[in-house]
């Protein structure tokens, strides 16, 4: 047996998709372009395969911001005394010009090609090769969750926030939005889109976002939200208003959109619950992991700061080491660290929703609680032995050795993920027949044959010409 039992494989064939889009931009613009462009895609292209490019994307975008920004600095020169905090090799007009070539690399490709891998696209190529299913269902709700972690910390960096508590607090609205789909799915059966949702318009506006980057550069959402709107100088409005950046308004913008889909989710969930004759309250119990483990995360990135003088690595070690000429008052929030603690943490959650929407399909419980927290939980505690006890952390007691944990933490949380996904996709295929990222079914006598001339999109075609 693998990871799925028998009784969980059965109920996969009673797996049956259910969506509603309101979007007015997917309705009348994106979905009539999406159904013209998925015929230009070759039958034998398997949909999982045009979801994986779609995450591509977004990856190589995350490669040219290591790349570029390796510190995560974004358009801001830190006056911090370390080598490290300046891209190590030290020279700082080649900084800006690397990171000027990034912003147009970034912008660009992602308004080119983002679009043209759109949420409808692997579902529309699924229906045409008849590979429809709930592996293509897990697999896009897999590569989404990693997507959402991802563009988060890209978008972050656009917006010229870098390493603060807005990028933090744009992770957990983020990932909170993609739990309560996938929580209000569960529930419903249904996957709702609404008017304004983060797979259509959400991408658009980050789209729109990189291409500002790209024209103004980052310090452009430094920018007053008054300031940009020429009201500065009307006293009424300069002092009821705060004259807060760009930025720091798109995040407040952020947590109304976060609020609206609190409430619009529940709204569906308590529907839903009354024409089942189940408890409306109950449901809401199933957040409590969510925000147990976005509560774990910040009590370990607010940690104390750990004070230790003592030089632990040479000037041009590499910049992905936590290192200073003076480590006094390291934190993670304001080192190399704040990206793999996030990604980290993403990791984390998509094996979480990961596992919630496995559930779904196959009709499982909800899972409540992930033992890929432990090691995050050991370090929240670690790390705030000088609050909770008075004294001084036992693992993470210096800059280095919190470098150390916070990758082991990073690795194993990518190995747990990578393990879910390879032994949930064996089981499918193995069980349904049909191949994840090639257009094939198992026969009859248990051999897997290429069915694309057996399409749906390929009958269709066949008898167009018969005519």
């Amino acid at each position: 047996m693998g990871y799925l039992s028998e009784e969980a494989l059965q109920n996969l064939k009673k797996y049956a998709y259910k969506g509603v889009d309101k979007s007015i931009l997917s309705k009348h613009l994106l979905n009539p372009f999406w159904t013209w462009f998925v015929t230009l895609w070759p039958l034998s292209v398997a949909p999982n395969t045009i979801t994986l490019s779609g995450l591509s994307i977004v990856i190589f975008n995350f490669i040219t911001l290591l790349y570029y920004d390796p510190n995560y600095l974004t358009g801001k020169r830190r006056s911090a005394g370390s080598s490290m905090d300046i891209f190590y090799v030290g020279h700082w007009s080649l900084f800006v010009s690397k990171f000027r070539c990034y912003r147009w690399v970034r912008s660009a490709f992602n308004a080119i090609l983002r679009p043209l891998t759109g949420k409808s696209m692997p579902s529309k190529q699924a229906r045409r090769t008849g590979m429809a299913g709930p592996l293509g269902e897990m697999f896009d709700h897999g590569c989404d969750a990693m997507n959402t972690t991802l563009e988060a910390i890209i978008a972050a960096q656009a917006l010229n926030l870098g390493r603060s508590w807005w990028t933090f607090a744009s992770q957990v609205a983020t990932l909170a939005n993609f739990y309560l789909t996938t929580w209000e799915e569960y529930h419903t059966g249904s996957l709702y889109l609404g008017v304004f949702s983060g797979p259509v318009e959400g991408i658009l506006m980050i789209v729109g976002i990189y291409m500002i980057t790209g024209l103004f550069g980052p310090s452009f959402w430094d920018t007053g939200i008054l300031d940009f709107l020429h009201l500065s100088h009307v006293s009424l409005i300069a002092d009821t208003i705060p004259n807060i950046g760009l930025n720091e308004t798109f995040m407040v913008f952020g947590a109304f959109g976060l609020a609206f889909n609190i409430v619009s989710s529940y709204a569906n969930v308590r529907t839903a619950m009354r024409a089942s004759g189940k408890s409306t309250t109950q449901p809401l119990l199933l957040l409590l992991p969510f925000v147990f483990s976005a509560g774990m995360q910040l009590a370990w990135l607010s940690h104390p700061q750990i004070d230790d003088t003592a030089p632990l690595v040479k000037l041009h070690s590499p910049s992905f080491i936590s290192s200073s000429s003076s480590s006094a008052g390291f934190t993670i929030l304001q080192s190399p660290l704040f990206v793999p603690f996030l990604c980290a943490w993403g990791l984390q959650f998509a094996h979480q929703v990961g596992r919630m929407i496995l559930a779904h399909v196959t009709q499982g419980p909800f899972p409540m609680w992930d033992s890929v927290w432990l090691l995050s939980i050991v370090g929240a505690l670690d790390a705030n032995l000088p609050r909770l006890a008075g004294i001084s952390p036992i693992i993470q007691s210096t800059p280095h050795l919190t470098a150390l944990f916070v990758y082991a933490t990073l690795i194993v949380s990518f190995i747990t993920y990578a393990r879910f996904c390879t032994l949930v996709i064996n089981d499918i295929t193995n069980f349904l027949g049909i191949a994840c990222f090639t257009v094939r079914k198992k026969d009859s006598e248990g051999r897997w044959r290429d069915v694309k001339d057996d399409a749906p999109a390929a009958k269709e075609a066949q008898a167009a010409k018969e005519k």
